[in-house]
């Protein structure tokens, strides 16, 4: 895969016999709708900002930065170097355990030297700025250059800075956003990187989610590049074995390491996988496991050939995004905040809505509409305060405590209504997937292409 050229704001697609004007560089367009200046871009990102200061100051304690999972992760740390035999046993609040990998743990041992104050605000910073780092490269990957990438690139953070998924990784002091900005680094760094991979691997390294992208870069024939990545995971599982033996050992090999439950009820609310749907509705989680088997394989495959479709096509970003996507539908737990992948989908959107025309652009920015609502952070009201930023899942009943797991748990006993909002991340990952799969197909046989970055522009 050949680099955007510097100077012609992105890839040209073209066939064997003419360039394909279907999909135009958005550069090439200026008289067209939904290109943001970046003043305006600017003046969004700034006001997403304020908006979350005012939130922060009127909110006093814990409410909008907790930092519960940073705290879970620095006292991890701890407990790596002075009772590692302990680790996966040891609970950091009761049903709160430490679930990352040995490597994560010795990592988590070195930041926790930072004194809490520098840690926090750096995690809060860091993350923030990964958000917008993501949605830049997702652009650039896109074609996106100069003034129309970076306004775009301010705007689509403003919007994904106010999802539900970031706001839950900021109040947590979460590490996706961190882990998903190294993936997408990785994936837009050209093929011909000796290191690319490496990424994948670290980020697989410190969480087993991104493991998704390692069969997906080997359908899409990039062996050496699933080669590095799938060593590099090694190697990190190495150093965890190698400063964490015990730990390693029961870590890998142990009964808890295929056990979903071991981060905490799957049918809670916040986990919005298909385990954690057929676990709800079918009222326990031995139930659901087998139905959850049967849909993961078929959607599993189905999602990652079809993104291998999208790369084949000429359109990475489209395949990895459907990748991503489809990792988080078939993973035994994903939670609201690994959700944050979402994000990237309205560059995305804004790229097709950008290159069509008529009623295809219109459908595009209102699909891109449409994904933003149902993952904003509403100012639901919430206990002990209102209008804290919850998304709309949590409009549906729950049970915070021990016995959302028994049978009398509220989340066994939703009504349509409900079960349509407590599972509303799943059913619209679904409906997303659905379409780039039923999409894919057309784009492989419609533009049997290459991207050429040396040819002009396809204009209309």
């Amino acid at each position: 895969m050949l680099p955007p050229h510097p100077r012609k704001g992105g890839y040209v697609l073209q066939t064997r016999s003419q360039v394909l004007p279907a999909l135009s560089s958005p550069t090439t367009s200026p008289r067209r709708g939904g290109l943001v200046v970046p003043a305006a871009g600017a003046a969004a990102l700034a006001s997403a900002f304020a908006l979350y200061l005012a939130n922060l100051l009127g909110h006093p304690g814990q409410q909008i930065l907790n930092l519960l999972d940073l705290r879970l992760y620095v006292a991890a740390g701890q407990v790596a170097l002075h009772a590692p035999a302990t680790l996966y046993g040891w609970q950091f609040q009761p049903g709160m355990r430490f679930t990352y990998t040995p490597f994560a743990a010795l990592l988590f041992a070195v930041i926790g030297h930072l004194p809490w104050a520098v840690l926090a605000w750096l995690m809060t910073g860091a993350s923030m700025l990964a958000l917008g780092l993501a949605v830049w490269l997702t652009l650039g990957g896109l074609g996106w250059a100069g003034r129309r990438r970076l306004g775009a690139a301010l705007a689509i953070t403003a919007a994904g800075f106010w999802t539900e998924p970031v706001q839950r990784v900021l109040h947590w002091g979460q590490i996706d956003l961190l882990l998903m900005t190294l993936v997408v680094w990785d994936l837009c760094r050209p093929d011909s990187e000796r290191w690319k991979g490496a990424g994948i691997g670290l980020a697989a390294g410190i969480k087993l989610v991104p493991l998704v992208f390692i069969p997906y870069l080997v359908i899409t024939g990039r062996i050496r590049q699933a080669a590095v990545a799938l060593a590099t995971f090694t190697a990190l599982a190495g150093v965890g074995f190698a400063g964490l033996p015990g730990a390693s050992a029961q870590w890998w090999f142990g009964p808890a390491f295929l056990h979903p439950g071991r981060t905490g009820f799957v049918g809670f609310v916040a986990d919005q996988s298909l385990l954690a749907m057929f676990t709800r509705e079918s009222g326990s989680v031995a139930a659901g496991t087998s139905c959850w088997l049967a849909a993961a394989a078929a959607i599993g495959v189905t999602g990652l050939t079809a993104g291998a479709l999208w790369h084949r096509a000429g359109r990475p970003v489209y395949g990895w995004v459907t990748c991503a996507l489809t990792g988080l539908l078939v993973s035994p737990v994903s939670w609201d905040h690994h959700w944050v992948w979402i994000v990237l989908m309205l560059p995305v959107l804004a790229d097709v809505a950008v290159r069509a025309r008529g009623a295809a652009s219109w459908a595009g920015w209102a699909a891109a509409a449409a994904l933003a609502a149902l993952f904003a952070a509403w100012p639901l009201r919430w206990p002990p305060a209102p209008q804290l930023p919850w998304g709309l899942i949590w409009a549906a009943p729950h049970a915070l405590g021990g016995a959302a797991g028994r049978p009398w748990g509220s989340e066994y006993h939703w009504h349509l209504a409900a079960s349509l909002t407590g599972n509303l991340y799943l059913l619209a990952g679904l409906a997303t997937v659905g379409c780039l799969v039923a999409m894919a197909p057309a784009a492989q046989a419609r533009d049997p292409q290459v991207w050429d970055p040396q040819a002009s522009p396809a204009r209309r």
